[in-house]
C-alpha cells in the first residue's frame, strides 16, 4: 500500500492583484496565451490553498516575485520590498501552518537590502528570502550582495536563489517555446550557484544555506566534477555542497532528482513544482512515482515531500 506524502511545495508564488503583472511585455510574444492564464492564478489569493484544501499538498512556500509585475529588468524601489513583505506576511499569517511566507529584497541592494531582511524576518515572522540570481551581469559573489548574504547567514535563514530571464539568451532561446526560456534562466541559476562555490562566498560565510531550482542542475554538476576544489584538493566539494546547497524537484524528473540527491545529500531535496508558472496540475501522485523512480524509501520519500522543508525553515 502507498503511502501518502506530506507534501509543501517549497516553490510556490504569487502577485497580490495590487501589482500589475508585466509577464505579456516580459516574455516572448510567442508565449503570451499561456501567460495569460498564468497570470489569472498568479493574482488569485484563494489559488494558493486550492491544492491544501483538496489534499494534494499540505503546505506551500509563498514568495511574490517583483520581477513579475516589473517591466525589463529594472529594480524596484526599495519601498516595493518593504511593501511585497508585509503583504506576504499578511497572506501566509491568515493561514497560519498551511502557507510559510518567505522575504524578497534586492540581493544587491547592499546594506539598506540587508536592514529590510532584518525586518521582514524578526518583525513579520518571514521564514527565507527570494533573490534573484543575477542583475546586470553581476552574480550573487558580487561584493554588492555580500551583506543581504551575510545577513541571512547570521539570521539562520535560508535563500532562495531564483532563476531571472538573462538577457541576449533569452531572446536567443525564444524561438524554441518554453524549454529554451527555462533553459536560458536555469543557465543564470546556475552561474550563480557557480559563483557561490567558485567565489569563496560559501567559505566565506560557513552558515549560509541556498536553494536553487532544479534548472540549475548543470552548475552543480559542474562544480561537482571540475571546480577548482575538485581539482586542488582544498575543502572537499562534496562536503561543501551538503552544507550550503539546497535543491528542488522541479519538473520531476526522476534522474535528475536522484542525481541531486547523490551530489547534495537526500536531506537537502526539497519537494518544489515552481506553482502556478510551470506546474498547476495536482502534484502528488507525480511526485510520489518520481521518487518511486528514482529509488527512494518512505523515509526518504517523506524527507523530500515536505520533512526538509521544514527542517530548512523551521517550520
Amino acid at each position: 500500500m502507498s503511502q501518502t506524502l506530506a507534501i509543501i511545495d517549497f516553490h510556490s508564488h504569487h502577485v497580490p492583484a495590487s501589482w500589475p503583472l508585466a509577464t505579456l511585455s516580459n516574455f516572448p510574444a510567442s508565449q503570451r496565451e499561456r501567460w495569460e492564464r498564468i497570470n489569472a492564478r498568479l493574482a488569485d489569493a484563494g489559488a494558493l490553498t486550492q491544492g491544501i484544501d483538496t489534499g494534494d499538498i499540505a503546505g506551500r512556500v509563498v514568495n511574490i516575485p517583483t520581477a513579475l509585475f516589473t517591466p525589463g529588468r529594472q529594480v524596484p524601489a526599495a519601498d516595493t520590498f518593504r511593501k511585497v513583505n508585509d503583504q506576504v506576511a499578511a497572506i501566509t499569517a491568515a493561514q497560519p501552518g498551511r502557507l510559510h511566507g518567505i522575504a524578497s529584497v534586492d540581493a544587491f541592494g547592499g546594506e539598506a537590502a540587508a536592514n529590510e531582511l532584518v525586518r521582514a524576518v524578526r518583525s513579520l515572522g518571514l521564514r527565507g528570502v527570494f533573490l534573484e540570481s543575477e542583475q546586470d551581469g553581476r552574480l550573487l559573489d558580487a561584493p554588492e550582495a555580500r551583506p543581504v548574504l551575510t545577513a541571512a547567514a547570521e539570521l539562520g535563514i535560508a535563500v532562495f536563489a531564483h532563476p531571472v530571464n538573462p538577457k541576449g539568451l533569452t531572446e536567443q532561446l525564444a524561438r524554441y517555446g518554453q524549454v529554451g526560456t527555462l533553459f536560458a534562466r536555469g543557465t543564470i541559476n546556475a552561474a550563480a550557484l557557480i559563483a557561490l562555490v567558485e567565489g569563496g562566498v560559501f567559505d566565506a560565510l560557513p552558515g549560509l544555506r541556498v536553494a536553487f531550482t532544479n534548472l540549475a542542475i548543470g552548475g552543480l554538476l559542474h562544480v561537482r566534477s571540475f571546480g577548482r576544489r575538485a581539482a586542488d584538493g582544498q575543502t572537499d566539494i562534496g562536503v561543501l555542497l551538503r552544507r550550503h546547497v539546497y535543491i528542488d524537484t522541479m519538473g520531476f524528473d526522476p534522474v535528475l532528482i536522484r542525481a541531486a540527491a547523490d551530489i547534495v545529500g537526500v536531506d537537502h531535496v526539497l519537494a518544489g513544482s515552481d506553482w502556478p508558472i510551470v506546474s498547476d496540475e495536482p502534484i502528488s501522485r507525480r511526485l510520489a512515482a518520481s521518487l518511486t523512480a528514482a529509488g527512494f524509501d518512505p523515509t526518504d520519500q517523506q524527507k523530500i515531500a515536505g520533512g526538509n522543508t521544514r527542517t530548512l525553515l523551521g517550520l
